[in-house]
Order: C-alpha cells, then structure tokens, then sequence
C-alpha cells in the first residue's frame, strides 16, 4: 500500500537524519490523516485517495513556485521546487506534451459532440486523471477545439 511506503520512508529518512525528506513527508503524512478523518471515523484510505492527496500536495509546491518566482523571492522558490521533487517520487511519471496531445485527439475521435469545451474536458480528465497536468491538458484541448 501506498501509504505503508510513505511512513517506513519517512522512518527511514528519520533514522538517516534527513531533515528536507522528514519535514515533506511528515506534511504528507498529515494531509493523510486529515484526509482519513473528513473520511469518516477509522476510515483507512485507499492508494487512488493516497494518489489523490499527493497530487494535490504537489500542485500546491507548483502554485507556490510560481507564486514565489512571481514576487521576486527565488530562495523559498528554490525550497518548494526541492519539495516538489521529494513529492514526486511518489507521482506516476507525467506524460508529455506530445503525449497528451495524442490522447486528447483520441478523446475527441471517439466523441460526438466536439463543441462544448467542459464535455471534451471531463472525458480527457477522466482519461488522463493523474497522468499530466490539468493546465497542460486544458491547453491542448484549448487549442484543439479551437
């Protein structure tokens, strides 16, 4: 199980006194009992919900990043890029640009109504979920429709 490979690597990182990977994973550790506590009482998640928390931890450090780069402040970009990273160990690799092209244009082959953006968006998301970034696939379908 996913989360069982989250607490023995931050036991791990604990015992070889890596402080960057035991603060991320602490982090994370919390957001999953957070999550397991909206959940419902001794509700134990599953990887899809481990999966899902990541990926939202993750989209924090990229909004962060951005945020950061923005206000002229490089050092604490630096140090959520570094989180980022740690996070995204536990991420499935992300597809490529040329990649989601490709699925967003075999979405759209099997679709028949091409015309409304928010229908073509659901069915690549629910195709992709996890697999590439949301602003990435909202381009390309963008650009596709368009």
């Amino acid at each position: 199980m996913l989360q069982q490979k989250l607490i023995q690597d931050l036991k791990d990182a604990m015992k070889a006194g890596n402080a960057d990977k035991v603060g991320v994973l602490r982090m994370l550790n919390a957001a999953l009992q957070n999550q397991a506590i909206a959940k419902g009482k001794d509700a134990v998640l599953t990887d899809e919900e481990v999966m899902q928390v990541l990926l939202r931890e993750a989209k924090k450090r990229k909004e962060s990043v951005e945020a950061f780069e923005k206000g002229g402040r490089p050092e604490l970009a630096e140090k959520e890029k570094s989180e980022l990273a740690l996070l995204e160990v536990y991420l499935p690799k992300q597809m490529s640009r040329g990649e989601v092209v490709a699925a967003v244009e075999k979405v759209l082959a099997g679709l028949a109504d091409k015309s409304n953006q928010g229908l073509v968006m659901k069915a690549v998301m629910a195709e992709l979920k996890g697999k590439a970034d949301g602003k990435m696939i909202s381009g390309v379908v963008r650009e596709k429709l368009g």
